[in-house]
């Protein structure tokens, strides 16, 4: 895995968060049992939590599981994520982030894979929160090859976990390299947008 900027992606997501209506937070996601709110709350969490990451600053914030809890949104939410967001791209940016070995969502692993999976997340978070609110969403081109190579080899993995993705989801061959992504998190390309 090489090395990504993930800032235009991040501000890709923060545009995407500040056009969220208030009376949009608790909309249906096609991530399964999150509103909006959740959606936004879990997007502020791996940010901290994969900043961290990058910075090797292990403790808490890298320890706890993504599904320990439904995440919910503080009332500053709509500062601290955006803050939250310019500080992962930030921290990614230090080829040193890229080596060793860091941990994420209390797993162990190396620098390079830990670059991927958060490039996979904002990118997939992304069309989630863009198909949720009815927004437009192109995400950036070389976080959404990290994103597409990080599901295609867990699409092929027989251990893979079925909690982090849903079955994968058959699109067209000629499909977008974005609903190809789609389809490999396990999600519907076609999901429509709910009140």
């Amino acid at each position: 895995m090489t090395m990504v900027d993930l800032g235009p992606q991040t501000t890709i997501l923060a545009r995407l968060a500040r056009s969220v209506a208030d009376e949009q937070l608790t909309a249906a996601t096609p991530c399964p049992g999150l509103a909006v709110r959740n959606l936004l709350g879990h997007l502020l969490m791996l940010s901290v939590a994969f900043r961290d990451a990058a910075r090797k600053d292990l403790g808490p914030t890298t320890d706890t599981s993504p599904t320990a809890a439904v995440p919910d949104l503080g009332p500053g939410w709509r500062e601290e994520l955006p803050k939250a967001l310019d500080e992962l791209a930030d921290a990614w940016r230090d080829p040193a982030a890229w080596t060793g070995d860091t941990r994420a969502g209390g797993v162990d692993l190396p620098g390079a894979v830990a670059g991927a999976v958060v490039a996979d997340e904002l990118v997939i978070h992304g069309w989630d929160l863009a198909r949720a609110t009815g927004q437009d969403y192109a995400p950036d081109p070389a976080a959404l090859d990290a994103a597409f190579g990080v599901l295609l080899a867990a699409a092929d993995d027989p251990d893979r976990d079925e909690g982090l993705f849903g079955p994968v989801v058959p699109v067209p061959p000629d499909a977008s390299r974005l609903d190809r992504a789609v389809g490999l998190s396990g999600r519907d390309p076609g999901w429509p947008r709910r009140a």
